[in-house]
């Protein structure tokens, strides 16, 4: 009974729990740092933690494909089936849901969440996952540094996937506060040097977790997979 992450770059994952496989801001054919395309992905859940192009691109094409269950906000929930995408499940900030793989919840992120063709894409959104076999993992989405986070810490988060680019979101030194807050095991960086806008001195995150935190800082290449301990 093992949690697996897979990286796909910039901030689409993969994390696999006891063979249920969930898809996180699916993000390929035009991702620049992706080495597979939207083709060669399977998912049995998708994961939307806000509209902008870069976390929606390919998830619809997915979702198509493999028959997933599209887990977001009401609105975007909404949106999807728009698209055609009719198994969809809607959460909102702060709710929760069993689901086969274990329990989900959404979590407050500071950000924006339009969708690429315009429309209202609700509040944007982190993920906390508690899995059926005890592992717990946070996924912070896009979002700034927020007090709220440590209330995470009650919940002994194994690994926590944290946004680290700056520009958009928070930034490394901002990022280490939020390992602080969070108090979690290990921590994954993601959403950093995809573009110039989110380059950063990553050093500044991995360094300062040393020096700061307990935590251990798994720097996942692309396609690489992380087995939560």
């Amino acid at each position: 009974m093992t949690v697996s992450i897979t990286f796909h770059g910039h901030s689409t994952f993969t994390i696999n729990s006891d063979g249920h496989r969930l898809l996180i801001d699916p993000f390929f054919d035009e991702n620049p740092l992706a080495k597979i395309s939207a083709e060669d992905v399977e998912a049995d859940f998708i994961l939307i933690s806000h509209g902008h192009f870069d976390h929606v691109a390919d998830a619809v094409s997915i979702a198509k494909r493999t028959g997933a269950l599209v887990i977001s906000n009401f609105e975007i929930a909404s949106w999807f089936g728009k698209q055609g995408v009719e198994n969809t499940h809607p959460l909102h900030i702060g709710g929760s849901n069993q689901f086969p793989f274990g329990r989900c919840k959404l979590t407050i992120a500071h950000h924006g969440s339009v969708l690429p063709d315009g429309s209202y894409g609700g509040n944007p959104a982190g993920f906390l996952f508690k899995f059926n076999n005890g592992k717990t993992v946070y996924f912070s989405g896009d979002t700034a540094l927020t007090y709220d986070m440590k209330w995470l810490a009650d919940d002994h988060v194994d690994v926590a996937l944290l946004c680290v680019g700056d520009n958009f979101t928070m930034g490394p030194a901002d990022a280490v506060k939020a390992v602080k807050l969070i108090e979690p095991k290990q921590v994954i960086p993601y959403h950093f040097d995809t573009w110039p806008y989110i380059e950063c001195d990553i050093d500044v995150f991995t360094q300062g977790c040393a020096q700061e935190t307990s935590a251990q800082v798994v720097m996942l290449g692309v396609e690489n997979t992380h087995t939560v301990p």
